[in-house]
């Protein structure tokens, strides 16, 4: 049988690890504003939010944008062929410098595309266009090594010029050349000086770059921090970023590859889950040993290959780090501050790939198969995770239309931070593509925020809320808000500032029962102007969730027959509220429809669930349904019974 090709290996290699569940995934973190600013505002405001980030950069989003639709399943692949492709050509790369090391080439390329420290492949919209630049970075070098100078020299520059991940990374280009000219058996002196002749137009351009970054355009997001810092406190701003440096090399390096020991819970990921799993890592383990099959290892490539590999991932390694710990960017394999990794990656896995060299055959092979393998098994499991989100992203959208079918412009949204993969301008995108679906111009209708994110908003009534998207601009103020809770299982509820302001069941540290006080249903219109995009479709199944927001929108009206006849629907469901303050109001609507025992019944279902928790509440609903419900000997002898089964005060 004939071997894989390595490019077919790392193809399925691709697959296995990121592409399995493409069809179930979805846009996150930064994919939606900048996604929703380009498609929905247009391509001029995709020009003024980069304006003052990496505007060349903006040019590649100008271009794919163009050919690509706003559906996640497009970018998916698109992020996954880049990914692949910058893998293809690590490996072309090392089969150039290391020629007689065909299975060293493969376990090289196999490492860098699996590695565990970057979790993000599935923001596709956004991580697609890192891995288009990183692969012009490598191709430049490939380019170079086969003789190509002038497109070489053009890729080169499209990195320098559209991000700084591997703007530093680009001086490992002599060392490159060096490890190149081995085969030529020069004197050291010759070598060096055949070395310097060819790097000459890349470090020109490399120059050419430097001089453009701090006199031409400099408005980067990030200011040089550390300069002041160095001018103020010298000692301790070098020991702090010895100490960031040292950090960092470790998380990227060692503590990047521990994660690969991190298994499915059946019980918390469930069978399936776990299974195909154990299935990707099998299947990878054979990919590895067919992608080898008849492949040849000869001795090292040159005398001290394998200490010369690490030492250049060494070098990587500290050319990679700049750009993050000049600027005092943390590194961290927390999302999304694991981008920062990308910069390493180069580095790490040449490291990897060089100690492996140092370790016996016997041992070596199948220490290289286990890494890769569960490497693309944690992959995978992090698909799911977003896989997850996704489906509670989504959910979270349908409910609040089923709840607020149009929302009054200039509207505040508050919830908490639920949502792994989305940060609160991430669905500020989302709410502004589905209530002000037409809206085209830099005028911003609606801002979604979590409290515990914004710092510097005042959770007090008449105070102004201004937000800058780069692209638009938002005007409101908190006399004019809705404040969410979102914690599935349960649904989405709209905060009763009555209630829900000592809610015990609402987390403190959400800082949403301090919200809830902001909370109202005044913004929220009868009528429906809120368009659900396709990407969000089909309507998830009406279950529990759909008649609980129906009819908190009925009781909004004031409409308590229609309460009380989605609350028989929804208690013939096989479905169950997992918040005892569903059940509220459809207490409520009972109760106003004179149904005292309904009533009574579904207090009494919810005390139970937590009746610390619960009874106070409960004391304070039956307040309110006294106010406004009829007196009546029937209400009155009600409350003196609810009142003294949940130790209400009189």
């Amino acid at each position: 049988m004939k071997r894989l090709h390595p490019a077919l290996t790392l193809l399925i290699a691709t697959v296995l690890a990121y592409g399995l569940l493409i069809p179930q995934l979805g846009f996150y973190w930064d994919d939606l504003p900048m996604s929703w600013i380009r498609y929905q505002l247009g391509a001029d405001a995709m020009t003024r939010y980069f304006s003052t980030n990496r505007p060349v950069w903006a040019l590649l989003y100008q271009i794919t944008t163009r050919i690509l639709p706003h559906e996640p399943i497009y970018w998916q692949v698109f992020a996954l062929f880049w990914r692949w492709l910058g893998a293809v050509t690590l490996w072309a790369i090392a089969e150039k410098l290391f020629p007689q090391r065909q299975k060293f080439a493969l376990v090289l390329s196999l490492l860098f595309l699996l590695y565990p420290g970057f979790n993000q492949q599935w923001a596709s919209y956004l991580y697609s266009h890192f891995f288009i630049v990183l692969f012009f970075f490598l191709f430049s070098f490939l380019l170079m090594l086969r003789g190509k100078t002038i497109p070489a020299l053009i890729f080169s520059a499209l990195n320098l010029w559209m991000m700084e991940y591997f703007f530093v990374l680009e001086l490992i280009r002599p060392f490159l050349i060096w490890t190149s000219l081995e085969a030529e058996s020069l004197p050291a002196r010759r070598r060096l000086t055949r070395t310097f002749s060819l790097w000459t137009p890349y470090l020109a351009v490399f120059a050419l770059a430097v001089f453009s970054r701090f006199f031409i355009f400099n408005n980067q997001i990030y200011g040089f921090s550390i300069k002041n810092e160095l001018l103020k406190t010298p000692i301790e701003t070098i020991a702090l970023l010895f100490k960031n440096i040292f950090s960092s090399l470790w998380v990227v390096s060692g503590a990047a590859w521990a994660l690969v020991f991190q298994f499915p819970d059946p019980l918390a990921d469930g069978p399936r889950i776990t299974l195909i799993y154990l299935m990707v890592v099998i299947a990878v383990s054979a990919l590895i040993l067919l992608g080898w099959r008849n492949q040849p290892s000869t001795g090292d490539a040159f005398p001290g290959s394998a200490r010369w590999i690490i030492t250049l991932g060494v070098i990587m390694l500290l050319l990679g780090g700049p750009p993050f710990w000049l600027v005092n960017v943390p590194v961290s394999l927390g999302f999304p501050a694991n981008r920062a990794t990308l910069s390493f990656l180069l580095g790490v896995s040449f490291i990897f790939a060089g100690l492996l060299e140092l370790v016996p055959s016997k041992i070596k092979y199948p220490l290289a198969v286990g890494f890769i393998a569960l490497a693309a098994g944690r992959q995978f499991l992090w698909a799911n995770e977003f896989r997850r989100d996704w489906t509670n992203h989504k959910n979270l959208f349908w409910q609040m239309t089923w709840r607020a079918p149009g929302l009054e412009k200039n509207t505040v949204v508050l919830i908490n931070e639920e949502l792994e993969y989305y940060a609160d301008n991430s669905l500020s995108a989302v709410l502004n593509w589905v209530y002000a679906p037409d809206n085209h111009t830099d005028i911003v209708d609606y801002v979604l925020f979590y409290p515990t994110n914004r710092t510097d908003l005042s959770l007090s009534l008449d105070t102004p809320v201004k937000y800058d998207f780069l692209a638009g601009n938002f005007a409101g103020n908190t006399s004019q808000a809705v404040v969410f809770y979102f914690s599935p299982p349960r649904c989405l509820r709209l905060l009763d500032p009555e209630i829900d302001s000592q809610n015990r069941l609402i987390p403190e540290d959400s800082l949403l029962r301090n919200a809830a006080l902001l909370s109202s249903s005044a913004p929220i219109l009868r009528h429906s102007i809120a368009r659900m995009p396709e990407v969000y479709m089909p309507e998830p199944a009406h279950g529990w969730c759909y008649y609980f927001e129906k009819a908190d929108l009925a009781r909004q009206l004031g409409d308590w027959e229609t309460v009380t006849q989605l609350g028989d629907a929804a208690f013939a469901l096989d479905d169950y509220p997992n918040d005892p303050v569903e059940r509220f109001v459809f207490i409520e609507g009972y109760a106003h429809t004179t149904d005292w025992e309904k009533a009574v019944e579904l207090s009494q279902a919810s005390y139970k669930v937590s009746k610390n928790y619960v009874a106070p509440l409960l004391c304070k609903l039956w307040d309110r349904i006294e106010r406004e419900t009829k007196s009546t000997p029937e209400q009155k002898s009600t409350l003196v019974n609810v009142r003294s089964m949940f130790g209400c005060l009189p």
